[in-house]
């Protein structure tokens, strides 16, 4: 059988990432371990912590910057969060100074809002508009 162990997303900064991603959007820490001169920062969701590994990798190879920056300038978020309450978590985030670069919008069947992590990326937040409250 073969599951899901890490997914990664490029940043330009993994400290600042790490902050972001464990302080303000509230995962866990998982791993941060030297592999190769590279470091190998994992995060998880703090109530799934031997779930699925977030790798907070660095974009320090030409070709991941590139991706990085393609996907910011065309509005591409680099990852899809799932949220209970997303007017809830916007407002939390947004008083927390966190930059919307959309607020929450109905698209579809979903209610959703996209963020700035200030790391090189966006990060689209969803919420089915069935758990809608």
């Amino acid at each position: 059988m073969i599951t899901f162990g890490a997914f990664s997303i490029y940043v330009d900064d993994q400290d600042r990432a790490l902050r972001f991603y464990t302080e303000l959007l509230g995962f866990t820490k998982k791993n941060d371990l030297l592999v190769g001169g590279a470091r190998w920062l994992t995060i998880v969701p703090s109530a799934h912590v031997d779930g699925t590994e977030l790798l907070l990798e660095p974009n320090g190879n030409p070709i991941a910057a590139e991706y990085q920056k393609n996907l910011y300038d065309a509005r591409i978020p680099a990852a899809v969060f799932a949220v209970d309450d997303l007017v809830a978590e916007h407002r939390r985030l947004a008083s927390l100074g966190v930059v919307f670069t959309m607020r929450p919008t109905e698209m579809g069947a979903n209610l959703q809002a996209m963020l700035d992590d200030g790391c090189g990326n966006l990060i689209l937040l969803n919420q089915p508009l069935s758990d809608a409250t």
